[in-house]
């Protein structure tokens, strides 16, 4: 039986439909809008029968919601971990920056979770922190990357509030400095944040970097320079929760189905 995992997220919800018998899957992403309910109606469609894990932070927005489909749940830190495992099963550390929030986590061999750490409770080092900041800049948040990849020196960002981030740019700009350095300061700042929270949980290779902010070829090369050998961009880095979300309806299907 085919399964679903849809990973709910800020900025966008991924859904993936996974098919044991071929081992192969398919997948789609819409924008969450304001409306992730009625964007998730639209990705279960089509998806009559099929058992549903959510996972994201709005996976409890979907649960229990839909008619046509029960819909289970997974944390972000399991799915994750499961998603990664799978693409990658050398992979002992996962690092994944969304919009709302940033994750560490560490794996063992069998991909299990053995320790993970969690950055939820401002925007600071998120996605979010960069679209903020893309936007003082007025740059599109879809350039801001390659924008900061223009930059001559790395300046000095010394605050990750987002609101104390804007004041200390603004001044930056003042004094006459370029918009691409500033911008690559913010990244800088970033950066350092992921590698103290890889330092806490230990960093173990290969590492690999997933979630919206892994598209930002700045974000890209900052971490692999901090890590050094065995940093791994996901090829899809968008899809690896709801790739997990999917693994894992599969196997809670087929343990119920076991005689």
């Amino acid at each position: 039986m085919k399964t679903v995992g849809l990973d709910v997220g800020s900025r966008s919800i991924e859904r993936v439909v996974w098919d044991p018998a071929t081992g192969s899957w398919s997948w789609a992403k819409v924008p969450t809008t304001f409306d992730p309910v009625g964007q998730c109606r639209k990705l279960l469609a089509d998806v009559d029968g099929m058992p549903v894990t959510a996972t994201g932070y709005g996976r409890k927005l979907v649960a229990g919601t839909f008619t046509h489909v029960r819909v289970e749940t997974v944390t972000e830190i399991q799915a994750y971990a499961i998603g990664a495992h799978f693409l990658y099963p050398e992979a002992r550390t996962v690092v994944d920056i969304g919009g709302q929030d940033t994750k560490v986590i560490a794996l063992n061999e069998a991909g299990k979770v053995s320790r993970f750490e969690m950055n939820d409770r401002c925007a600071a080092g998120t996605g979010k922190f960069l679209e903020f900041m893309a936007t003082a800049l007025q740059v599109p948040l879809e350039e801001f990357g390659d924008f900061a990849l223009g930059a001559d020196k790395r300046v000095q960002i010394t605050s990750m509030c987002t609101v104390f981030a804007e004041s200390e740019a603004t001044s930056l700009m003042a004094r006459g400095e370029k918009a691409q350095n500033i911008a690559m300061g913010l990244h800088t700042a970033i950066a350092q944040r992921v590698l103290a929270m890889l330092n806490r949980v230990g960093i173990e290779k290969p590492v690999v970097f997933a979630g919206g902010v892994a598209h930002n070829r700045c974000m890209c090369r900052l971490l692999a320079e901090a890590v050094g050998d065995g940093f791994v961009v996901a090829e899809n880095p968008d899809i690896l929760g709801a790739l997990g979300a999917a693994l894992l309806a599969a196997r809670t299907s087929s343990s119920l189905h076991r005689p």
